[in-house]
C-alpha cells in the first residue's frame, strides 16, 4: 500500500499529538533549574550532560504519555465521555500495539542518553535513571498503575521536580545541596498541579473505570484547594531557596505569581469539562515561566 502526502501529514500530526507536546516543558524546565543552581551554588556547569539530560527526560515523558494513551484505552479509561483532547488509541487513529512499540523506543532512546549520563554522574544517576524508566512504565502499566491511585501527584513531584533538579545538579556539580532540593519541590508542585487539573477534569470518567485519583478521593472542594496550594506554595519556597544559595536574584520568579493566582482561582469557578483543557496547558506554562525566571535570577 502506498501512503500519499495527504495521508502522511495527518499521521504525523497524530503521533505528535499522542506525545502531548504542550506539557513537555514539565520534563525540560527542572533540568534547566538544576543546571542554573549548580552554576550559582557550586560554580560548576556541564553543558553536554545538561543537554543529554534534557533529551533523556523528554524521551521518558514522551514514552510515559504514549504508554498512557495505549493502556488507558485498553483499560477502558478513554471512553466517549472523555473531556480531554483526543487520544490516538481511543479514537482509532493509531493501533495500541504501535503506540506501545513507540513508547518502548522512546524509553530506549532515554536509556541511550543515560549511558553517557552514568559515565558522568556514576551509580546515583544509574539508580535515578532506572527508577525514572520503571516509574514511567508503572504510571499506567502493571497490576497497580500509579495513575489509578491517589499517589500520582506525589510521583510527579518526585520525578518532575526533585529527581530532575537534583539529578541535573549532581551531574554538573558532583554533589548535592539544599538549594536544588527546595527548587525541586517548587518546580514539582507546579507539575503536580498540571496532573490535578487533568484528574479534576476527568473525575467522572475516571471513577467509572475504577480509578481512585487524588481528585476523586479528595472530592471537588478539597481538590480545588489542593490545586491552589500546589500553585502558590512554590512562591513560599523562594525565600528559603534564595537563602540557601550565594547572593542571587531568584525572587524575580515572583513574576509568575499573578498567573499562578489567576489559575488557582479559575479552578474554583470553572466547571469540570473541556474548558479545563486550557487551564491544564496554562498551568504547565506557569511552571515554565517560574523556572525560566528562577534560572535568570540564579545566573545573572
Amino acid at each position: 500500500m502506498t501512503i500519499t502526502n495527504s495521508e502522511t501529514a495527518p499521521l504525523f500530526s497524530t503521533w505528535i499529538g499522542a506525545m502531548r507536546p504542550r506539557t513537555l516543558t514539565m520534563a525540560l524546565a527542572p533540568v534547566l533549574v538544576g543546571a542554573a543552581l549548580a552554576w550559582l551554588v557550586a560554580g560548576k556547569t556541564h553543558l553536554a550532560a545538561t543537554l543529554v539530560a534534557m533529551l533523556s527526560a523528554g524521551c521518558i515523558q514522551i514514552a510515559t504519555n504514549l504508554f498512557n494513551d495505549a493502556k488507558d484505552f485498553e483499560r477502558g479509561g478513554d471512553g466517549p465521555d472523555r473531556l480531554g483532547p483526543v487520544r490516538a488509541a481511543a479514537s482509532g487513529l493509531l493501533e495500541p500495539a504501535a503506540i506501545k512499540r513507540a513508547a518502548v523506543g522512546a524509553f530506549a532512546l532515554a536509556a541511550c542518553g543515560g549511558v553517557y549520563l552514568i559515565a558522568v554522574g556514576g551509580w546515583p544517576i544509574l539508580l535515578l535513571g532506572l527508577a525514572s524508566i520503571v516509574s514511567g512504565w508503572a504510571y499506567t502499566g502493571g497490576p497497580w498503575p500509579i495513575s489509578y491511585s491517589p499517589f500520582g501527584e506525589i510521583f510527579v513531584i518526585a520525578f518532575f521536580g526533585l529527581a530532575a533538579v537534583c539529578g541535573t545538579y549532581w551531574l554538573c556539580a558532583g554533589e548535592l545541596a539544599l538549594a536544588p532540593v527546595l527548587a525541586g519541590c517548587a518546580v514539582g508542585l507546579f507539575a503536580a498541579g498540571v496532573l490535578m487539573v487533568n484528574n479534576f477534569r476527568d473525575a467522572a470518567a475516571d471513577a467509572r473505570v475504577g480509578r481512585r485519583t487524588l481528585a476523586i478521593v479528595a472530592g471537588p472542594v478539597r481538590a480545588r484547594w489542593l490545586f491552589a496550594a500546589m500553585m502558590l506554595a512554590p512562591f513560599a519556597l523562594l525565600a528559603p531557596l534564595a537563602g540557601a544559595a550565594p547572593p542571587n536574584h531568584m525572587v524575580v520568579a515572583l513574576g509568575a505569581l499573578p498567573l499562578a493566582a489567576m489559575q488557582a482561582r479559575r479552578l474554583f469557578v470553572e466547571r469540570p469539562g473541556p474548558g479545563l483543557n486550557g487551564l491544564l496547558a496554562q498551568t504547565a506554562q506557569t511552571q515554565a515561566l517560574f523556572s525560566v525566571l528562577l534560572c535568570l535570577g540564579a545566573v545573572f
